[in-house]
């Protein structure tokens, strides 16, 4: 199997020179609370001990982790701190979602299911950007440790590897930041010019904006802005790096994207793998991104995506620097969201980390990747950016009742999706009065922390993080029990990968009932309440359309597939089932509607082409948002109005 070249970034004679001067002093009482400009103060005093320009050292730790130290825990690759210095040794471990085997993300019942058992086997040897830490421990002299917990520590270990990196090109310690365009693109630890290009742009793209914000622990950094700094992208000329291999790509070019296609195979006994061909958007329209994360590391995961015995997915995004790897052509249709009307519809994204080991974690380099992959995708595709079209793989239904309990549940509540939104350019806002009868869910990212228990030990609690959800319970007390979800089969929990009785950002629900601090939405066929004060709201007012059944039903099936009637399919193609879920909308409920769909069905079950097939049927479908998880109705089922 083809790998990713990996070329050490970091990694060379000039950074074995530990820097004169030791690191400012930290110490405080051990008792006392961090002064709230201390960080500040942090990169003041690293960027003077080192010589590097204040902006620069803000810029490269705004992008790498907007400033948060994350309570000392890892990031998905292993970071620490505000600078994301990486120790990962630890971060590789453990298994990957693609390797459990308890669904199938092909999700078509018309093949038996995959079950794939490939595994994603870390490298032999981790690359230099997944070590960072260890070598700022030899140019400041501070311990790993230090490193890891101490966020000024941390801020002088980042400074100390801008400039060695500096000096490594040969050039001066200025300060001037217009001259570190070389030594940013090369603290990235991309491999290739393409990828460190992109990372230096973003960064002085901060800087010439300029940044401020509260951090997770209550620090206020201000990054002033810069509009006149012009950088010298052609330092990046002396930096030793690779070419991209961007030839074949469907990326924009503000990101580094390179191809490491997914095998289209036949596999013997008249199996094939690991993706469908197909002709979209002319024989169907791609109305769906899917957001994923990998729970496996880069070269892993990537070594499963070229196995035809296995499953495959569109993209795959590096979380050290945003680097991009396509895998699967828009046009064809990848295996990856375990229910086969969404992955005929769809395009799947998988972002490199863990839903919750232990912090999840992800760095801003690969959120501005990642939003800038999917506007493209959505200008070219047409696809709305809103959540029901830009979906979470937890979002996505099961296609049967038997199905409902292996869905997946990433990329799961650490999944900072109001800043995503923010830098698709569609950012979560009131649509409406404050007593409207819908409301997007919007609670504050940093100030939410809902307890969630097993991100390393089942039932214990996880470490305090912000959270894009809310909770939801059964009455407006915190006391009441929570939300059960009939699908799952068991009594809900707290548990991170439990989604009984969780609402996300940029969801949108209709209000069923109000009291006092607490709304009450229509959630998997029940009120569902959430606290919604005042002066911390979790949520907006919006307008938007609604369904509900029509009058003289008292409830309508709710289905995981808008699948066609069986009289719309043609001499050779098997008719597929059209099955509820256990689920219903029952009189007087409403839920807000993303969009009206045709009943459509992609026959693709052999290798060759010539048997495929696009069934569209006369039955119309109303996409909702019915729990977490989207859900379709029958046109003729229901009601259509509008709430403003």
């Amino acid at each position: 199997m083809r790998r990713s070249p990996v070329v050490p970034a970091l990694a060379t004679a000039a950074l074995l020179l530990p820097l004169l001067g030791a690191a400012p002093s930290t110490a405080r009482p051990p008792d006392a609370p961090p002064a709230p400009d201390r960080l500040q103060r942090a990169f003041a005093d690293a960027a003077a001990e080192y010589h590097v320009p204040q902006s620069v050292l803000l810029g490269v730790s705004y992008l790498q982790s907007r400033w948060d130290a994350h309570g000392g825990a890892p990031s998905v690759t292993g970071g620490y701190g505000p600078l994301h210095l990486t120790d990962a040794r630890t971060a590789l471990a453990g298994a990957t979602h693609h390797g459990e085997g308890t669904e199938d993300p092909r999700g078509d019942d018309a093949r038996a299911p995959l079950h794939p058992k490939a595994e994603a086997s870390p490298p032999a040897e981790l690359p230099a950007r997944l070590t960072t830490l260890s070598r700022a421990a030899e140019l400041t002299g501070l311990s790993e440790e230090t490193l890891r917990t101490d966020p000024a520590a941390n801020v002088s270990g980042g400074a100390a590897l801008l400039a060695a990196a500096q000096r490594d090109l040969g050039e001066p310690l200025s300060s001037d930041p217009a001259d570190w365009y070389g030594a940013v693109a090369r603290f990235s630890g991309a491999e290739d010019s393409t990828t460190a290009a992109a990372y230096a742009n973003d960064v002085f793209e901060v800087i010439r904006a300029g940044e401020r914000r509260t951090t997770d622990a209550g620090q206020r950094v201000t990054l002033a802005a810069r509009p006149d700094v012009a950088p010298d992208a052609s330092q990046l000329n002396g930096a030793g790096l690779r070419p991209a291999k961007a030839a074949g790509t469907e990326c924009p070019k503000s990101v580094s994207c390179e191809w490491i296609p997914a095998p289209y195979e036949e596999l013997g006994d008249g199996d094939y793998g690991n993706h469908d061909l197909g002709n979209r958007p002319a024989s169907q329209r791609i109305r769906y991104i899917v957001v994923h994360d990998t729970e496996g590391a880069w070269n892993g995961v990537l070594n499963m995506v070229q196995d035809p015995t296995y499953v495959s997915w569109n993209y795959t995004l590096r979380s050290t620097d945003g680097h991009i790897a396509q895998h699967v052509k828009a046009k064809d249709v990848a295996w990856h969201a375990g229910n086969w009307y969404v992955n005929a519809k769809s395009i799947g994204l998988e972002h490199e980390g863990f839903l919750a080991e232990p912090d999840a974690w992800y760095t801003e380099a690969m959120y501005r990747s990642s939003a800038r992959l999917v506007k493209y995708l959505a200008k070219k595709y047409d696809i709305p950016l809103d959540r029901q079209h830009i979906l979470g793989h937890d979002n996505v239904p099961g296609t049967t009742t038997a199905t409902i309990p292996g869905m997946h549940t990433d990329p799961g509540p650490y999944w900072d999706w109001s800043h995503y939104f923010e830098l698709l350019g569609r950012p979560f806002e009131p649509t409406a009065g404050g007593r409207s009868g819908l409301v997007t869910i919007r609670p504050e990212y940093a100030a939410n922390r809902p307890e969630y228990t097993g991100c390393e030990t089942r039932g214990e609690p996880c470490a305090a993080h912000g959270s894009s959800a809310v909770r939801l319970y059964s009455d407006h007390d915190v006391n009441a029990p929570l939300i059960r979800d009939i699908g799952l089969g068991t009594a809900p929990t707290t548990g991170v990968n439990d989604l009984s009785s969780r609402a996300s950002t940029g969801q949108q629900y209709a209000v069923a009932d109000r009291w006092g601090d607490w709304t009450a939405i229509w959630y998997l066929g029940q009120k569902a309440w959430f606290r919604n004060s005042k002066n911390s709201p979790a949520a907006v007012p919006a307008s938007g359309r609604v369904i509900t059944p029509r009058k003289g039903l008292d409830s309508v099936p709710v289905y995981g597939r808008a699948y066609p009637e069986q009289a719309a399919y043609p001499a050779g193609v098997p008719a597929q089932a059209v099955s509820p879920l256990p689920y219903r909308v029952l009189a007087g409920q409403e839920y807000v509607v993303g969009e009206k769909v045709p009943g459509e069905y992609y026959y693709a079950v052999t290798f060759d082409e010539a048997s495929h097939r696009v069934v569209t049927g006369r039955d119309m479908y109303y996409q909702i948002q019915y729990g977490h998880r989207v859900g379709y109705v029958r046109a003729a089922d229901v009601t259509l109005s509008t709430v403003r």
